[in-house]
Order: structure tokens, then C-alpha cells, then sequence
């Protein structure tokens, strides 16, 4: 029944997580906004309810009562999270802002993350007094337990039942576990109560189970999809996909984000044209994503064309091409020049033995972590390796046809410098969509529209939008020229890694200020903190903060320091998953297909390590408290060092390059760092509450307490990793930052350990 806490809770994030990420449209940001408004709701949940229950003696009955509730807010938070754009947005298509989505978050997320919160102080509760377990014992058994629940809960809904069930499917069969626990814990006392309970679960499982749920389902997916002509939305193992029609045209999402329209003939000719132009005579071509916008059938107009290698990453954008886009799915099918694969773009580029005159990048603006690796320094590498002589990457991005933004300009000098930086060659066009070159060798690229008219002619190829009543206009001498001084990079324009996405930050900043242009300053201010203040004013505050409580608290010392570590570890937990998602997404690029496994070893580490953990308690039970203070303080030093080790971690994996490897690193050895980094928060845990709750502090004290100061950590890690510290600093400096913040946290548990030992002598 205590496994069921942490089950509940994962299930409903990873459901809540993807319909969150429909109604933001897969900006990224949105998933460090729905943590921190998780994490703060449950920790608020736990040390609430931890609270009130001090006044309640039965503790089966407040148990079944939050499960029963439990049960009710899962469907609702979803019903919720989908009729949320009705409020916000009034036109179709219309983006949410930061402010909405946080407000979104924060109010839709309330009702369900109080209970689940407020489930592990009652648990605990209720493992004290039915085991007659010390306080530090039973929230400690609680933690391992939920760990364990969690575990199960992530692989089984993302292995399983998103990609087989609709939302409220999943949610309306978690809602009967909760209730068949809630009659477990008040059947033993009155037959008539059982008698009760077995008729609502027949009325649940024979009445709401099979007919609500569709009924919901429907319901908020006409609210989700208010202005839309919605043809299907159906999950996938990377999202959510939905077919939305117009009159004349049929859009394919993903997660809300527009992954292409057809027909839309502009956007498929500029998409191929412009990049096979530039070559004097394309053999060979690889297309990453926009399979069925139309751009393979432009491709194949070119004559000297005798291959093109068409690659996505999600199989059922092909599924649904049968049935709702059969005349693009035509050109891919019929013509024996087109070879489709299923994978993703960049790993296929990188383990593939094939040599490409044309490489193109058919792929939205890099919105969030997946996408912007197909816009970094690594990635070009990759490319221009794979490029056979006089070989060209091609890609396109926003632009505008009369006036860039400075922080639009500064997006795209950043693009410019990162292409730079791998290609001797670089030329772009102007327009509202900006398309850049990448050449391999020096001469290869044209700048005069004339050249490609003259190719155009020769190649015998039809077209509508790239033909010359367009081109010599957009190519004209002095919109080159203005484009090129516009997108001149600067000696302060950085460039964009894998392990410090900057341009991922431009767009969140970009994206921010079409809403608000007082957005975009913070965000370049933030930007512009250097890394050293931002070290010193993390270490300050601490400083600050510990030397606060000590001066207030002297006798409470050791219970802060106790909790301060516990704050930071679950920052640092926090921390270290995030690195650990967005490390494997830039490597390998599929982590959605992989968040199930990654997830669950955390949990699984964390369930183990407090195994582990409980079991030094019981072997030592008499031992001193400065003891195992050194040892908390120990495991956040531990805790420090392992940001560090998990980026040479990537750095090694990075490496990698046969397929046998890359799938031995990616479902072995990285489910096992994440194990390892669970761990950590997972042994310290039970220690802590040890210490927290010793016997010395008397009184019946808030059980949930600690675990909401854990929360209120792992809070702030989620926020400030995804949303700052990761995009603007990277990897590395991130490591660091962290390291700073637990060794200013371990040091005045060391002090505390000191004082303990001398009081004992």
C-alpha cells in the first residue's frame, strides 16, 4: 500500500508532464516551471499535513481518506491542465507567455500535489504507530518504499501505458488502486463498510472506468484543441501527436510544437532547392525531419539526384502519413531513390557509413535541448565528416524581410560563429526565413542569384516560389550585404555546444519577448552575469542563511545543519538528473524513448541507498550522533563531486561512435550513473531523519517536515538547472556551482559534528 504513494505520484507526473507540454507547445522551459510548481506543492503538502495530523489518532482513517481524494484529483488535474488554454488563450494558435504558464502550473498542479505530499506524512504516521517505529524509522521506511513505487510507476507508464491508453484511461485505473487501498486500511473493522466499498469499486470499474473515461477524453480534447478542426491525437513512445485540419491544409504536431503543414509548397521548395542549388551537381542527400511536408518530392526534381536518405525520429509520424498525408507519403513510398529511417537525425549521421553530397536540416528552430544539438559546433563536425567533397549542410531559421531584433541578430550570430567555427565556407540568404550554408571546401557557395536561376534552367526543374521572379529580389547585392553585416559575429557572440547550449537561451529569450519586451532584458541580463558573481553570491547567501540560524539558534545547530544538507542534497539530486537527461538528449537525442529507464534508476538508486542506509541505522542504533553527522557530511561531499564526474562521464560517451557501443553506453552504463547518483540522496536520507528526529529533541514532532525541506531543495535545482544555470553556463561551470553549494553545506555539519563530539566527551 506505501508503494502505492510513490506509483501515484510518478504516474501522474509523467501523464500531467506530456499534457503540460501540449498546452505549452514543447517549449522546454515549461517542464522547469511544472517541476518547481511539484516539487513546491508537495513539499507544501508534506510539512501541512504533517502538521494536522499530530491531532488525529486514527491513522488508517486519514490515510484511506487522502487516497480516496487522491483518486477524484488525478482526472480533474487533467481535465484542468487541458481546459487551461480556454482561459488563457482567446485566439487558436496563440503561444502562452512565462507568466501564464507558471500561473498555470502552479494553480492546476495545487490540489493533486498537496495530497500526494501530504501521503507521506500520513504514511508515516501510520508506520509509527502500527509498528511502534521511531520517528527517524518510519519516515525512512516511507522514503524507501516511495522510492521504490516510484521506480515502478516511471518504467510502467512510460513503457506502457501512454503508449497504449489515453490519459484518463491511466488516470481512472490509478484512481481504483487508490481506492481498493483506501478499503483495504477500513475493511478490518466494520463488514458493512466492506459491503459499501465493494459496491462503489463495481459502480467505478462497471460505469466511470468504461464510460467516463472516453467521455472526458473527448470533452477536453475539444477544449485543448478550442479553433481547431481536430482530426486524431494519439501518444507516442516521444510525445504527443495530433493532426489538426483547415480548409486546405492538414498541420502535424508534436507536444504542441508544429512539426510541418501540407501542402504548403513555399515552405517545401525553399526547404531543398535552395541547398541543392548550391551544389553543382548532387548525387546523394540526406533530409533530417519534414519527411511529409512535401520536400522529398521537390528534391527528387533534380536529375543527377540518385539517393536521398530520409530520417525521423518517431515512427508514427509515418503511421499517421498513411492516412492523413497519403499524397506525400506517395513520393517516399513509389520512388526507389528515397531510403527511410527510423532514428535520430544526428545518431544516424554519426554511426552511418554513407557519404552526402547535401545534408539538410528540415527541423524547427532549436526550441528546446533535443533540437538545438542539430545547432552546435559538434553536430557541424559531425556533418562536414560525413560530407563528400564540394559537400553542403543547409539549414533555415527565422529571420525577417526588413528589421532584425538585436536579440533575433544576436540568435543568429551565434548560429553564424558555431557554423563558422567547422566550415571554411559559409553563406546565407535573406528573407523571413533565413537559410544558411555550410560548405566543406572554400569556393563551393554562390552568392549571385543568377547562378542558381542558371542551374535551375538546366536541371530542368518545375518550381512556384524558387524561380525567378523571387530569387534575384532576395538575393539582391545589398540584402546580402545588409544580412551579412547584420549576422557579423562579435568577439562576445558565444558559441553553441552540446554541453553549453547558449542558443538554446537566445530562443527562450527570443520566445519570452514576444510577450513582453521586459522579458527579454532580464533574460539578457541574466546572460550577462558572469559565472564568478553568480559562485560567490550562491556561497555568500549560504554563508549568510547558516551563520543566521546559528546565531539565532545556538542549541539547534546540528538540526539545521542536518536539514540545510538535506535541502542541498535535494537540490543536488535534482541537479544531477537533470545533467543526466539532458546529457543523454544531447549525446543520443531520444530521451523521451529513455526518460522511463533513466527515471527509474534514479529511483532505483535512491530506494537502494536507503536500504542501505536503514540497515547502518539498525547495526547502530546506540552509535553517537557527531558520527553520523561526519557521515551526512561525508555524503554531501560525495554529493559535490559528482556533478564533476558526471560531465567527464559525457565527455567519454560523447566519444563512442559504433552502434554495439552506443547502445551497451546509452541502456547500460547510464541507467547505472543514475543509480549512482540516486543513491547518494538515498543513504543520506534516513541518517538525516535519524538526527532530525532523535530522541534528545523530544515531542511529537511534524514527520513530514524534512521531507518537504528535501523537496523545497529539489525545487529550486529544477528551476534553476533547466531555466538558467545548464543553458547560460554549461555543463561544467554548473558542476561547479553545485560543488560550491555543498561543500559551503558540509562544512558547518563537519563544525556541528565537532561540537557534538566535544559536548560527549
Amino acid at each position: 500500500m506505501l508503494l502505492l504513494i510513490g506509483f501515484t505520484a510518478t504516474v501522474a507526473q509523467v501523464l500531467l508532464m506530456r499534457e503540460l507540454l501540449v498546452v505549452f507547445y514543447g517549449n522546454e522551459i515549461s517542464l522547469g516551471l511544472f517541476l518547481a510548481s511539484w516539487l513546491l506543492w508537495t513539499a507544501a503538502g508534506s510539512s501541512l499535513f504533517g502538521l494536522k495530523l499530530l491531532s488525529f489518532d486514527d491513522k488508517r482513517k486519514v490515510m484511506a481518506g487522502l487516497q480516496v481524494l487522491l483518486a477524484f484529483a488525478l482526472p480533474l488535474t487533467i481535465l484542468a491542465v487541458r481546459c487551461a488554454k480556454d482561459v488563457f488563450i482567446t485566439v487558436p494558435g496563440e503561444m502562452l507567455g512565462p507568466w501564464p504558464m507558471l500561473l498555470t502550473a502552479l494553480v492546476v498542479l495545487g490540489p493533486f500535489c498537496l495530497l500526494s505530499g501530504g501521503m507521506f506524512s500520513a504514511g508515516s504516521r501510520l508506520v509509527e504507530s502500527e509498528t511502534a517505529t521511531a520517528q527517524a524509522g518510519a519516515t525512512g521506511a516511507v522514503y524507501l518504499l516511495e522510492a521504490i513505487g516510484s521506480g515502478i510507476g516511471g518504467v510502467i507508464a512510460s513503457l506502457v501505458l501512454v503508449r497504449q491508453y489515453t490519459s484518463f484511461e491511466i488516470a481512472f485505473g490509478v484512481s481504483l488502486l487508490n481506492l481498493l487501498a483506501a478499503a483495504s486500511l477500513t475493511l478490518y473493522r466494520d463488514a458493512w463498510r466492506g459491503i459499501v466499498w465493494a459496491v462503489l469499486v463495481v459502480i467505478f470499474v462497471g460505469g466511470l472506468f468504461p464510460f467516463a473515461a472516453p467521455w472526458m477524453e473527448q470533452q477536453s480534447l475539444a477544449h485543448l484543441w478550442h479553433g481547431f478542426h481536430l482530426l486524431t491525437s494519439q501518444n507516442s513512445a516521444y510525445g504527443n501527436l495530433a493532426v489538426v485540419e483547415t480548409e486546405s491544409s492538414r498541420t502535424l504536431l508534436e507536444n504542441g510544437l508544429v512539426l510541418f503543414t501540407a501542402p504548403d509548397p513555399q515552405a517545401a521548395e525553399e526547404s531543398v532547392h535552395y541547398a541543392l542549388l548550391q551544389h553543382p551537381a548532387p548525387k546523394s542527400a540526406l533530409l533530417i525531419g519534414g519527411a511529409l511536408n512535401g520536400s522529398v518530392a521537390e528534391a527528387l526534381k533534380h536529375p543527377s539526384l540518385e539517393r536521398i536518405d530520409v530520417v525521423e525520429l518517431d515512427p508514427d509520424i509515418f503511421r499517421l502519413g498513411q492516412t492523413y498525408f497519403a499524397g506525400e507519403m506517395s513520393a517516399l513510398r513509389d520512388d526507389p531513390r528515397v531510403r527511410i529511417h527510423i532514428s535520430d537525425g544526428r545518431l544516424y549521421l554519426k554511426t552511418t557509413r554513407e557519404r552526402f553530397d547535401v545534408v539538410i536540416l528540415n527541423l524547427p528552430e532549436p526550441q528546446t535541448a533535443q533540437l538545438n544539438r542539430f545547432y552546435t559546433v559538434e553536430f557541424f563536425r559531425e556533418a562536414v565528416a560525413k560530407l563528400n567533397s564540394g559537400g553542403v549542410l543547409s539549414f533555415q531559421l527565422a529571420g525577417s524581410e526588413n528589421y532584425i531584433t538585436p536579440t533575433r541578430a544576436s540568435f543568429l550570430q551565434c548560429i553564424r560563429r558555431s557554423l563558422g567555427e567547422v566550415f571554411p565556407e559559409v553563406g546565407m540568404i535573406p528573407g523571413d526565413t533565413v537559410h544558411f550554408f555550410g560548405a566543406k571546401q572554400p569556393g563551393t557557395l554562390t552568392d549571385q542569384a543568377d547562378e542558381l536561376l542558371r542551374r535551375l534552367r538546366a536541371r530542368h526543374v518545375e518550381t512556384t516560389y524558387v524561380r525567378e521572379y523571387y530569387l534575384p529580389f532576395r538575393m539582391s547585392p545589398d540584402r546580402m550585404s545588409e544580412l551579412t553585416e547584420q549576422l557579423r559575429p562579435t568577439p562576445e557572440t558565444r558559441i553553441n555546444r552540446d554541453f553549453v547550449p547558449i542558443a538554446y537561451y537566445f530562443d527562450v529569450a527570443l520566445w519570452s519577448s514576444q510577450f513582453n519586451e521586459r522579458y527579454r532584458v532580464v533574460f539578457a541580463k541574466l546572460a550577462s552575469v558572469k559565472f564568478a558573481w553568480t559562485v560567490m553570491a550562491c556561497a555568500l547567501a549560504i554563508a549568510v542563511l547558516m551563520l543566521a540560524v546559528r546565531w539565532t539558534q545556538p542549541s539547534s545547530t546540528a538540526r539545521a545543519s542536518v536539514a540545510a544538507c538535506v535541502a542541498a542534497m535535494g537540490f543536488t539530486l535534482m541537479a544531477l538528473e537533470v545533467l543526466l537527461l539532458l546529457g543523454f538528449q544531447a549525446i543520443y537525442g531520444y530521451v523521451y524513448q529513455q526518460l522511463a529507464l533513466l527515471v527509474a534508476s534514479v529511483m532505483a538508486g535512491m530506494a537502494l541507498g536507503s536500504w542501505w542506509g536503514l540497515r547502518r541505522i539498525a547495526s547502530a542504533e546506540t552509535g553517537a550522533n557527531d558520527i553520523r553527522l561526519q557521515r551526512v557530511a561525508f555524503i554531501q561531499l560525495a554529493a559535490a563531486a559528482a556533478p564533476l564526474l558526471l560531465c567527464g562521464f559525457f565527455l567519454i560517451c560523447s566519444q563512442v561512435g559504433s552502434p554495439a557501443e552506443i547502445s551497451w553506453v546509452a541502456h547500460v552504463l547510464f541507467p547505472l550513473a543514475g543509480m549512482l547518483c540516486g543513491m547518494l540522496g538515498g543513504y543520506q536520507f534516513p541518517l538525516a531523519s535519524r538526527l532530525f528526529f532523535s530522541p534528545k529533541q523530544g515531542g511529537n514532532r511534524n514527520l513530514g517536515v524534512l521531507y518537504a525541506v528535501d523537496l523545497f531543495g529539489a525545487c529550486a535545482g529544477a528551476i534553476l538547472l533547466s531555466a538558467y544555470f545548464v543553458p547560460v553556463y554549461g555543463f561544467l561551470k554548473t558542476a561547479i556551482l553545485i560543488l560550491v553549494v555543498d561543500v559551503m553545506v558540509a562544512l558547518p555539519a563537519f563544525n556541528a559534528a565537532w561540537w557534538e563530539k566535544r559536548r560527549r566527551a
